[in-house]
């Protein structure tokens, strides 16, 4: 594997010094889908929210200031994920806002209806089964409680379909395949937006109030 395939492998696990390259990017490089997809929760005033898939830390950071009286759990499944997150929050966490854990979000060590936002930025390409991992996120979420899902690929564009074939065990999804598992898995779509001059996506979902 060439240096460069290396690297762009980085994206689904960050390790060693091309997994801290990649992190340092990571933060920058996804704010503005991670700020436009935002725009979604203009409705949603959650107290807990876990953020998965959190990466270098930017969007739990970012909810926070969205969400001063919250609290974010970052989830990551690389603990060089995890550092760059504690560093990036570092001031969060020293206030009692925010905690930052390694996880597998196909099996969440969290308790059932614990959170009331569940958020995934350009993280669902890389979970093993998302109709598994959905699954785990609609049971740790209160009833009534929010999903935000935000891909910069919509599972049709050419440059996730180049990524596709570099980045071991990526999936790139259409919007119409991930709102029809978060339904098999119980969840009401609310809306599904897509950016009018990328192929950004974005997908809010709602526990039912009463399973």
């Amino acid at each position: 594997m060439g240096v460069l395939k290396r690297f762009f492998n980085q994206t689904r696990k960050p390790e060693g010094m091309l997994g801290k390259l990649m992190l340092m990017m990571m933060n920058p490089g996804h704010a503005k889908l991670a700020d436009w997809g935002m725009k979604l929760l203009e409705e949603v005033k959650p107290e807990r929210i876990i953020e998965l898939g959190c990466g270098g830390g930017r969007n739990a950071v970012a909810l926070l200031k969205k969400y001063p009286g919250s609290h974010v759990t970052a989830v990551d499944y690389s603990l060089l994920s995890c550092e760059k997150a504690r560093e990036c929050a570092k001031d969060m966490i020293e206030a009692g806002h925010c905690i930052v854990e390694q996880g597998d979000v196909s099996s969440l060590h969290y308790p059932e209806e614990m959170f009331d936002l569940a958020t995934a930025f350009e993280t669902i390409y890389f979970w093993p089964g998302i109709e598994k991992c959905f699954g785990e996120v609609y049971r740790v979420l209160k009833p009534g409680g929010y999903f935000l899902i935000c891909n910069e690929s919509d599972g049709k564009d050419a440059s996730g379909k180049k990524f596709e074939k570099i980045i071991e065990g990526m999936k790139c999804y259409e919007m119409e395949e991930i709102e029809n598992t978060l339904k098999q898995v119980g969840f009401h779509v609310m809306t599904s937006i897509q950016e009018k001059k990328k192929p950004w996506i974005a997908i809010l979902a709602r526990k039912h109030d009463i399973d």
